[in-house]
């Protein structure tokens, strides 16, 4: 029986999950604060936490990095009272399965948590990715696939640059499918979501006894890809030590495992991906300028989908089809209204968002056709959280000029606190406003902190 921990201060909440997903045959936990969330996680084990974004103690996003520390391969969905797709963006990146805004769909938070427990244990080595790649009409897209043409006969090292979901992995799969090592493995290590301190492990293998935990041989992502193909995601994130190991494997492709003094062999073709600048990182001296040049081979650039609508429908139509087999339903296609609120659309989470997006949209749709009820509400109604971005000028909002005056003010609060670390008094005084105004425009704007 899976084992659920639900971390949220509001107990009513909590005592609704909790028997919601007893009904369904789980067994689960509560917890109400961060630290009362930590102890059991550190005294117990859970297959899936669910935990609430705003805490008493500390914030959802904290408490997500400590969890990985104490159990990297526990799976968490985390929940939310307001929609922030930065804020989705970023927990995904610290390894958080899927972000669910309230009020929770039964049938749509019940799916989440099934799919979540079935790919437990799958993201840090063998990850399931659809067979299907999928052809964008847009020129950048056809550029894209002319280098992976190109370049998968080979056996370079490549990297792969991209905003979070644009698709990196399933640019990295297609070049190993049209390489001579498609019939070998093709193992991921996602190093945003790996704590510094199991890299190692992860990475290379360890031996009995090799630290606290290592309770039996292991075998590392490296013996796993041998023979075949090798994709480190976010790979500035590797500390430096890691990347000293790691630039040694590559010119002498031998591994040694934590705590042993064997060397294996192994034959791997390495391919990365990034969504930082890594050369401002070796400039900054956070990146190891010899392992860049030994990755940095050849380089696909993956442009961000909003800047690519053409390929927007054609990724949504197979988002559908996706859903519809997943969820065994039968919706044929997308209002015209949908199409262009989705063509419209800001997209802060590329192809990642748009999948989630459409197969929530499927499994509320009743009709035939998806309709602009069953999108989320920031899709519907845009709030302009990008610098730069140009309103809708063909609706009364937009066309409104305080309305863009408000959205331009929300923007520059937004900016502001982030490079405050949400200091309220030192934003006041950036912005040249009383403290108390401050106050004021975060519980006008809908901004939570």
């Amino acid at each position: 029986m899976n084992r659920i921990l639900i971390v949220d201060d509001d107990k009513d909440i909590r005592t609704l999950l909790s028997r919601f997903l007893e009904k369904e045959g789980y067994k689960t936990e509560q917890a109400g604060l961060c630290k009362e969330a930590l102890e059991l996680i550190k005294n117990d084990k859970f297959d899936l936490i669910v935990c609430d974004f705003k805490l008493p103690d500390d914030s959802g996003l904290d408490l997500v990095k400590k969890i990985k520390v104490v159990d990297h391969q526990c799976q968490i969905i985390m929940i939310t009272g307001y929609s922030d797709v930065k804020i989705a963006v970023q927990a995904m990146k610290l390894g958080v399965y899927d972000y669910v805004t309230k009020p929770l769909y039964p049938d749509e938070f019940l799916q989440i948590v099934k799919e979540s427990l079935d790919t437990k244990g799958l993201p840090k080595k063998i990850k399931r990715v659809p067979d299907k790649f999928v052809e964008g009409i847009s020129n950048q897209s056809k550029q894209v696939l002319k280098h992976i043409s190109l370049i998968a006969p080979t056996d370079m090292s490549v990297v792969i640059l991209g905003e979070t979901g644009t698709g990196k992995e399933y640019i990295a799969r297609a070049i190993h499918d049209k390489s001579a090592r498609k019939n070998g493995p093709f193992v991921t290590v996602d190093c945003g979501a790996l704590p510094q301190e199991l890299a190692g492990s992860e990475l290379f293998g360890h031996v009995k006894g090799a630290f606290t935990g290592a309770i039996k041989d292991k075998q590392g992502s490296f013996e796993y890809a041998n023979g075949g193909t090798l994709f480190l995601d976010e790979i500035g994130n590797l500390s430096y030590e890691n990347q000293v190991k790691l630039l040694r494997v590559l010119q002498e492709k031998q591994i040694k495992r934590l705590g042993s003094n064997s060397q294996i062999t192994v034959d791997v073709r390495v391919l990365t991906a990034t969504n930082e600048d890594l050369a401002k990182s070796v400039r900054e001296g956070n990146f190891r300028e010899d392992l860049f040049y030994r990755f940095n081979e050849f380089t696909i650039n993956l442009t961000p989908l909003r800047e690519r609508k053409s390929d927007i429908m054609v990724y949504a139509q197979h988002f559908l089809n996706m859903a519809n087999r997943s969820l065994g339903k039968e919706v044929s296609g997308f209002h015209p209204k949908v199409s262009k609120r989705l063509q419209d659309y800001y997209w802060h989470g590329n192809l990642r968002e748009l999948k989630n997006v459409v197969k929530r949209a499927v499994l509320l749709c009743a009709e035939r056709e998806i309709i602009e009820e069953h999108l989320p509400e920031e899709i519907v109604n845009p709030i302009y959280l990008a610098a730069g971005i140009e309103p809708d000028t063909g609706s009364a909002d937009a066309a409104n000029l305080k309305s863009i005056s408000e959205i331009a003010e929300r923007q520059a609060i937004l900016d502001i606190l982030e490079k405050t670390g949400n200091n309220k008094t030192m934003t006041a005084n950036i912005l040249k406003i009383h403290r108390k105004t401050l106050y004021n425009k975060l519980k006008a704007y809908n901004i939570e902190l």
